[in-house]
């Protein structure tokens, strides 16, 4: 699956459209030009007859060279600086084992991966960039027939950058949260198509950080499909549209929601509905911690936890201001979830209990329920607000992460797009270095050959 057990995903986990992908269906046009453009040429049997100057320069006769039938080397590999997780290339291998080859006259599809010389490295790699295009690491190399693969460049960089890009977001996003859970919230901004790919980059860059920093941070998911490829499964509480449909009343909907779904699943609060995270928190914690206690005192005590409360989640809107929070007239102040909110939240949820009525007996204990009570952020949070958040020392326990997690930005430094470079030809028997001015081949230790 990755560096972090040696092994290989494969295609009866991806199951590929392999049969389109064989004609060119999801590749760039220019790519299906270039194998009839080839293939037509080797079955004329067509010997070079221009001119390669820089094959020239180094005593290299290419005059005759069977072009049709050309083999080259090509390397694959992003430009993020200063660094990318990578992940993705065991898709991109997938695609190689079963698309590599041509069609006969007959129609019949021939497969000649087991001619291609092919080296990669694991997912969960991590490629160095400094800014120099002379410098890249690359992540896959390929050796064979050009024409047989050719038209898996379009959809093997496309696996790799879109996987490699998300696996270094929620990278990123872990350090900024200095090693605090980070829920995977993007699956309702892209198409379903893609969230196990997705979640499979997330719990890659999850694996990576714990590897790197010593931590033992959990993989968070929102939806199934995200863990499709490994083995995860969804987590999560309610949405506003619950509250909705209680009317508005956020205590019985959490009320119900306890009652009802199976105790595994944490009980987290959405406590913006009305704009009064502070408010509404403290009237859940007291109906809930009230339930809690009457079973307790009643000897059911597994039942009781049906009512011991996880966390809250202030989701305020960008563009609202709290009504717990005194206006400031600056909107990274006052607008969303904000440090004072959540610095504000912490100590309503820590000193809740004073305002019960209890048995000296339970003075305590309600204190440590009420302490064991978690923050978990949501809206807008991105490794900017996050970094700023843990430099004030807000007391967020877990941070809900979505769309920015897809960021694919040069200014913001997210751009992991894959690029790959023909880099050398065979000449005679000869691998012979022919790559475009800018580039050169490349090595990297971590590349591991697969056949």
């Amino acid at each position: 699956m990755s560096i972090f057990d040696g092994k290989r995903v494969t295609n009866e986990t991806f199951k590929l459209d392999a049969e389109r992908m064989r004609t060119g269906w999801y590749s760039d046009k220019y790519f299906e030009n270039i194998v009839g453009m080839l293939t037509n040429l080797a079955q004329r049997g067509y010997g070079f007859g221009g001119k390669s100057t820089r094959l020239a320069a180094a005593g290299v006769v290419a005059r005759g060279t069977d072009i049709g039938n050309i083999k080259v080397e090509m390397q694959w590999f992003t430009r993020r600086q200063p660094f990318s997780v990578v992940a993705g290339v065991d898709k991109a291998l997938s695609m190689l084992q079963c698309c590599t080859g041509y069609y006969d006259d007959a129609g019949q599809f021939i497969n000649t991966y087991d001619q291609l010389e092919v080296e990669a490295v694991h997912d969960g790699a991590i490629v160095r960039y400094d800014g120099d295009p002379l410098n890249v690491q690359p992540v896959l190399k390929v050796r064979g027939r050009y024409r047989d693969f050719a038209l898996l460049e379009t959809p093997t960089l496309g696996a790799l950058t879109r996987a490699t890009r998300i696996a270094t977001n929620v990278y990123t996003v872990l350090g900024a949260a200095r090693g605090k859970p980070v829920l995977f919230f993007p699956a309702r901004f892209d198409a379903h198509e893609v969230q196990a790919a997705d979640g499979y980059a997330y719990n890659i860059a999850v694996q990576r950080f714990n590897m790197d920093h010593d931590h033992d941070v959990g993989s968070f998911i929102s939806t199934d499909a995200q863990g499709d490829w490994w083995g995860g499964l969804g987590g999560g509480t309610v949405a506003h549209a619950a509250i909705a449909a209680f009317l508005g009343d956020t205590v019985e909907c959490m009320l119900a929601f306890a009652e009802t779904r199976p105790v595994t699943i944490p009980r987290i609060a959405l406590i913006d509905f009305d704009n009064d995270c502070v408010g509404t928190t403290l009237a859940v914690m007291e109906a809930m911690f009230t339930r809690y206690r009457e079973l307790i005192d009643a000897g059911q005590l597994e039942e009781a936890e049906r009512y011991r409360l996880f966390g809250v989640r202030p989701d305020t809107s960008g563009n609202l201001r709290d009504q717990s929070v005194p206006p400031l007239g600056l909107k990274e102040l006052d607008m969303g979830v904000t440090p004072r909110l959540v610095f504000m939240l912490r100590q309503a949820i820590d000193e809740a209990w004073r305002s019960w009525t209890l048995a000296p007996e339970w003075a305590d204990r309600a204190q440590a329920w009420c302490h064991d009570v978690k923050i978990v952020v949501t809206g807008g949070f991105s490794p900017k607000k996050i970094r700023r958040f843990e430099e004030l020392g807000v007391p967020a326990d877990i941070y809900g992460v979505g769309a920015s997690l897809f960021s694919n930005s040069n200014e913001e430094g997210t751009n992991n797009d894959f690029t790959a470079d023909v880099v050398r030809v065979k000449i005679d028997a000869t691998w012979r270095d022919l790559v475009k001015v800018g580039r050169r081949a490349r090595d990297n230790p971590e590349l591991e050959r697969i056949q």
